[in-house]
């Protein structure tokens, strides 16, 4: 299996007692008062795009690498991947982490493919049971800043015979030191319901992960697990919520070592709509306050939802598993995911306030796709009122499918897939300072990756990117998504970073 991923004991107890309470529909509105809001919304042109480009120079890549997907080639191997892509990346003080379905690799920070390409459930030899026999795609990767730990969430999407009470599991690995490749702590929580998309966070009092229980229910689930038992690695179980009538829900994740007041719950957010009842548009963002109580689990709710007003947007795509982007050279168009804020939520504490930023795709008045990007901060009730927000389109092209970050200093990046004919689908970057005019991303783009032909096959264009900050200095954002070569047949990821001027000072 190469270097790491050393045997550890099966954590004594590891299999969760699942805990799990019910919370209503957050939006109680009769068909008809719905169906008029939407209407009215959909007669309101977005009152916050940015229709030009920033007029700073583009923000100068740091490192641009390719990562997993078609051209990789690594100690174990290569990897070509299936689509749609995965695309999930960690960065520590000394190595970036890239999974993408179900498949991993290290890299240094310049780019050297230390391991990899491997299964993913590579991290699991020796444990036993499933998440050792089975690989899954939907893995993800994420840094620990505040332990100096790497996590991996892996979900097991077939039903596992036997277990008739809780027939899917969700497999956990914390690494015991700061080397991504082991030794690890692993453990299996058993679920009940199918734990799809999941978005995991880092938060003091746990790991909080919010999953999808399907594409034809309108149902999600927020579960916690016990983050400080993890660490020492000791027995752990997870407590869950039930949350119907929601969209997808994100949990924060704290970027820097910035910590919310002891005890502070955390805080879950989703964008407004109902896909599935065709209502593609809204004028808020929704959060809920997830208090978990490990000495007490009756103690443990979720409350909301608490509406922030925001401008009026309407899904890309209307939604997602649709087709809008168009390509050259072919009638095949992209998915967009329109209908969901993209990973990751990120908190950050800048002195003494506390920031929220996320981001989702929209539709924008020249008839293309927009990022739709906010900055949040909290009150002293610990309630988000809305900073800042934008939607970026400078152009009649597709900005789609991003990942937002914050640095130390309250500067705000943003990595996106870019397209729309003539254009090829890649990546780019944009950004701001935080001094700059509020809603507005200041600086030219940043080219990532240029695409050099079109997805002829299928058309779900990643589930997701992931933008990451490095630890490090708390400066360098990094960025991974998708682009095909010329000639290919399958994807290739792109991994980069890119750090704002007077950050590192």
């Amino acid at each position: 299996m190469g270097r790491g991923f050393r045997p550890t004991k099966r954590i004594a107890g590891s299999a969760s007692g699942y805990d799990e309470r019910m919370s209503r529909s957050p939006w109680a509105l009769g068909a008809v008062v719905v169906c008029l809001a939407a209407l009215q919304l959909a007669a309101r042109k977005d009152s916050v795009e940015q229709t030009k480009p920033g007029s700073g120079a583009p923000v100068p890549l740091v490192a641009s690498f390719d990562g997993l997907g078609v051209g990789f080639e690594g100690p174990q191997g290569g990897s070509t991947g299936r689509n749609p892509s995965d695309n999930s990346l960690a960065v520590g003080p000394n190595h970036v982490v890239q999974i993408v379905n179900s498949r991993m690799a290290v890299f240094s920070k310049t780019g050297k493919a230390l391991h990899g390409a491997v299964p993913t459930n590579s991290i699991f030899k020796g444990f036993g049971g499933p998440c050792e026999e089975r690989n899954n795609g939907d893995a993800v990767v994420r840094y620990d800043q505040l332990a100096e730990r790497w996590l991996f969430v892996m979900p097991l999407f077939r039903p596992i015979p036997g277990r008739a009470d809780a027939p899917y599991s969700v497999c956990y690995a914390v690494s015991a030191g700061a080397d991504p490749l082991g030794p690890f702590y692993r453990y299996e929580f058993r679920r009940k319901l199918f734990p799809d998309y999941p978005r995991p966070a880092v938060w003091p009092d746990g790991y909080y992960l919010a999953t999808s229980t399907g594409d034809e229910v309108i149902q999600k689930h927020a579960c916690v697990a016990d983050r400080a038992r993890m660490l020492k690695g000791l027995p752990a179980t997870e407590q869950c919520v039930i949350v119907n009538g929601v969209n997808f829900l994100n949990p924060a994740d704290i970027d820097g070592r910035g910590l919310p007041p002891p005890g502070a719950p955390n805080i879950l957010m989703a964008a407004g709509g109902t896909q599935l009842h065709k209502i593609f548009e809204d004028d808020g963002i929704y959060s809920w306050n997830f208090h978990v109580d490990w000495d007490d689990p009756s103690k443990t709710k979720l409350s909301g939802p608490l509406k922030t007003a925001v401008a009026p947007y309407h899904y890309l795509c209307d939604g997602q598993l649709t087709n809008c982007v168009p390509q050259p050279d072919t009638t095949r168009r992209l998915d967009a995911q329109g209908d969901k804020l993209m990973q990751r939520l990120v908190y950050r504490k800048i002195g003494g306030r506390e920031s929220i930023v996320a981001l989702h795709s929209v539709n924008t008045a020249a008839g293309g796709g927009g990022l739709r990007w906010y900055e949040f901060r909290l009150n002293r009730k610990r309630e988000p009122h809305l900073y800042q927000q934008g939607t970026y389109a400078p152009d009649r092209f597709f900005r789609w499918m991003g990942s937002i970050g914050m640095d130390r200093r309250g500067n705000i990046g943003v990595g996106y897939s870019f397209g729309g004919s003539p254009n090829y689908p890649g990546q780019r970057f944009a950004a701001r300072l935080a001094g700059d005019p509020r809603g507005q991303l200041t600086f030219g783009e940043t080219l990532l990756a240029e695409g050099e032909a079109s997805q002829a096959y299928g058309n779900r264009w990643e589930d997701y990117a992931t933008t990451a900050m490095d630890p490090s200095d708390d400066c360098t954002f990094w960025y991974v998504g998708d682009y095909f070569k010329k000639g290919a047949t399958n994807y290739s990821t792109r991994i980069g970073a890119f750090r704002l001027p007077g950050c590192a000072k």
